[in-house]
């Protein structure tokens, strides 16, 4: 299959490889999918820009820390710009490490644009946003319960 031909699978597919990254602390691999001057918003809000400064911002954090394995679902991909230009929209929940079930504090909302570079999709822009829903716990639990069956994920 050629990137181009079906690019909302390609979107869905570099999506969970970037959460894999993650979730097998690998800053390389991760910031690789970024284009050259991709740029990350991470959920604290801290913004990164450039796949370099990404690496460098992630491989500290991934040595220091036993960071949570994401389980997530894409909710949707639209094409932009005749199809050079991808977006994908997705709810991710993480596990802590050797947890029976998510942390219902850590769910998020995240959003990718995504560009054509030389035949293959990369990241332009990646944003994690709290899905805190300040003041209506029933959407944080029906948000919760979504992601938590969707299953373990491995490494979790």
């Amino acid at each position: 299959m050629n990137q181009v031909d079906d690019w909302a699978a390609s979107a869905r597919q570099l999506y969970f490889a970037l959460l894999g990254d993650w979730n097998r602390k690998d800053a390389a691999s991760m910031a690789a999918r970024f284009t050259e001057r991709g740029s990350l918003i991470g959920f604290d809000g801290s913004t990164i820009d450039g796949r370099a400064c990404i690496e460098a911002h992630l491989a500290p954090i991934f040595a220091a820390h036993p960071t949570p394995v994401f389980v997530a679902k894409v909710r949707e991909v639209r094409r932009l710009a005749a199809g050079q230009t991808l977006l994908l929209r997705a709810v991710a929940g993480m596990w802590p490490r050797g947890a029976t079930s998510l942390d219902n504090r850590l769910n998020a909302v995240q959003t990718l644009v995504l560009s054509l570079c030389d035949g293959a999709y990369r990241i332009e822009m990646f944003q994690n946003t709290p899905a805190a829903f300040h003041g209506r716990p029933d959407e944080v639990e029906k948000l919760s319960a979504e992601l938590r069956a969707l299953g373990k994920p491995e490494g979790a």
